[in-house]
């Protein structure tokens, strides 16, 4: 590398890319920002080749932006409360650093639970979908923590290692670049998800390699770093490293033991719909979502009567539930005049079958409560 280069990046001067008036705009937003374009548009990408509309992967950040933000800068003060205690509007100042990305997949997931009774999108196929996107975005992103001169490791004091991108200088002293590390590992992770995605047939299962792969890295690069966030002695990302590297694993081997099969996706955002069946899907989705929670409820109501029996709270609890989301869909059917209909109901546009679980997923539910 060009000895000008090597210095040029081996030490930021400043936090600042331009001035619009007398305003500040900062290089951490600005590759944040770059990230996020890049991730959407790859997503859309991913979502066209399996089978859903890009209509889908805007409507589903207009929940994940937010909310992976929300998660990522609360997760990062949680642990590190003792330097916002004092002054609290400190926490709005996210252009200073902070947002920590274990943080930010947790508000991924959160957006695929809320955007699943939404848009009846399984959540496997959305994460599935994010996972590349969300490991390039991160390759990227780490360089924010390099213009802001955090998220680095220890001294080098051998001379013979002072050079950029072993190290990286910050106020004349020579530091791991423990973020560089990370933005190469992440990036050999997205291209392993690249090559190996058409063949993974396991819904979740791109995610779940995402995860263990990314885990993997990041427990022993966050072993080289200074500023972890700590729970007392524990370095907070390298336990949840652990566990996501252990629960990716295993989803993936449980998955292949079990031998599940999945149906396509035959819903709303289906590349295969016509416009016809969108107009339909959109004028009626209220009483296709409703229809699709009472019939939920009730077959998970007929698992337990079966497997408990009658009389049993749980049971009827169960059936309470049914009977009521039954009488709010009625109540729909009637206000648009189709409660005589609803014996024999049509399945309407959107009302995906796909959506339906299994008696083990319904029985692992129930006994969680």
């Amino acid at each position: 590398m060009d000895g000008n280069v090597t210095a040029a990046l081996s030490e930021m001067n400043t936090r600042v890319a331009f001035y619009i008036g007398d305003k500040p705009i900062y290089w951490y937003g600005i590759i944040i920002a770059a990230a996020l374009v890049i991730g959407v548009a790859l997503g859309i990408r991913e979502a066209k080749r399996k089978g859903f509309r890009s209509e889908m992967v805007m409507d589903y950040m207009l929940l994940a932006i937010p909310i992976g933000i929300i998660c990522a800068r609360l997760y990062y003060v949680i642990f590190e409360w003792e330097n916002y205690a004092d002054n609290l509007l400190r926490i709005f100042a996210v252009w200073e650093g902070g947002l920590a990305i274990y943080g930010a997949v947790i508000g991924g997931v959160i957006a695929a639970l809320v955007f699943k009774q939404w848009r009846r999108v399984a959540i496997g196929d959305m994460m599935d979908i994010a996972a590349p996107s969300l490991i390039l975005a991160q390759a990227i992103g780490r360089w924010g923590n390099y213009v802001n001169q955090e998220a680095h490791g220890g001294l080098i004091l051998n001379p013979a290692l002072q050079w950029f991108p072993m190290g990286v200088q910050i106020d004349g002293a020579w530091y791991q670049a423990t973020f560089f590390y990370e933005s190469f590992w992440n990036a050999l992770v997205f291209i392993a998800l690249m090559a190996v995605r058409k063949r993974i047939k396991v819904r979740g299962g791109v995610f779940a390699l995402y995860v263990a792969l990314y885990g993997f890295g990041r427990f022993w690069i966050e072993s080289l770093r200074t500023d972890s966030l700590m729970l007392g002695d524990i370095r907070v990302s390298q336990a949840l490293s652990v566990v996501l590297f252990v629960g990716g694993i295993a989803y993936l081997i449980f998955m292949r033991v079990k031998n599940v099969t999945f149906e396509p996706y035959d819903g709303y955002y289906s590349l295969a719909w016509t416009q016809e069946q969108i107009n339909e899907y959109k004028a009626n989705s209220a009483i296709i979502n409703a229809r699709l929670k009472a019939q939920e409820a009730m077959a998970r109501a007929e698992r337990l009567k079966e497997k408990y029996g009658e009389g049993v709270p749980v049971v009827e609890k169960a059936l309470d539930k049914a009977e009521d989301l039954k009488t709010k869909l009625e109540r729909l059917l009637e206000e648009r005049g189709l409660l005589e209909d609803e014996d024999n109901p049509e399945q309407v546009a959107g009302e995906n079958k796909n959506d339906e679980k299994d008696d083990d997923s319904y029985e692992k539910d129930d006994e969680k409560k």
